[in-house]
């Protein structure tokens, strides 16, 4: 490697990654702590004991647990599968196709994130702060589920009476926060088994076919 190039890279300072490493630790024990025991019984006092900092450095570095569930709403809502997968419904030429593609993302993204919705979905009706920062995440939800939906549409793929907002309404019934939630916490049945049948349910609805499943 030439001076140049060494001189042109900045080295992440050991005070930095500390900062960095603090951060995260105080996160994932909120998130923890929050799944566990629900975000008023939460008590900052216990995040910074999970996290080994002390209960002021949760307020100064992660806001607090206001700060920490707004936090934790961007890491489920900016996720990186998003963004690849608008990019990859854009692409796709076969409505079915991008249904399919909905499909599994949705059940991805409640594997991965479901704990972060239920404690935000519980705690919203109670507290404004909270109410605010669901509401942009539903915003942000909505906005990949009405892409899908305006690209089905565009394809001439939905069937007869529906326009790309009655596609968005459909998918956010299936794909919105109560179907997976209800099939797999309600009635115990595994994400797989949820899946195909919202997958199969919604291609009914929006094609009038299961189609989607092939």
């Amino acid at each position: 490697m030439s001076d140049k190039m060494a001189a042109g890279r900045r080295p992440v300072s050991r005070r930095a990654e500390y900062a960095e490493a603090t951060r995260q630790a105080i996160i994932d024990a909120a998130r923890t702590l929050f799944g566990e025991k629900g975000f008023f019984a939460t008590k900052v006092d216990d995040i910074a004991a999970a996290a080994r900092v002390a209960p002021a450095t949760v307020y100064a570095v992660g806001g607090g647990k206001q700060g920490l569930l707004r936090t934790l709403m961007d890491v489920w809502t900016t996720a990186p599968i998003v963004a690849d997968n608008i990019e990859r419904i854009g692409r796709l030429e076969d409505a079915h196709a991008i249904l399919r593609t909905v499909a599994t993302v949705t059940r991805e993204m409640r594997q991965e994130f479901g704990d972060i919705m239920r404690v935000m979905i519980a705690t919203a009706p109670h507290d404004p702060g909270v109410a605010e920062s669901l509401a942009t995440a539903t915003a942000r939800y909505r906005a990949g589920n009405g892409f899908a939906a305006r690209r089905m549409a565009d394809l001439g793929a939905l069937r007869p009476g529906l326009d790309a907002r009655d596609a968005d309404d459909i998918l956010w019934l299936y794909f919105g926060y109560a179907g997976f939630f209800a099939l797999v916490d309600d009635n115990g049945w595994s994400y797989e088994k949820a899946e195909r049948w919202l997958l199969e349910a919604a291609s009914h609805s929006l094609f009038g076919d299961a189609g989607a499943l092939t």
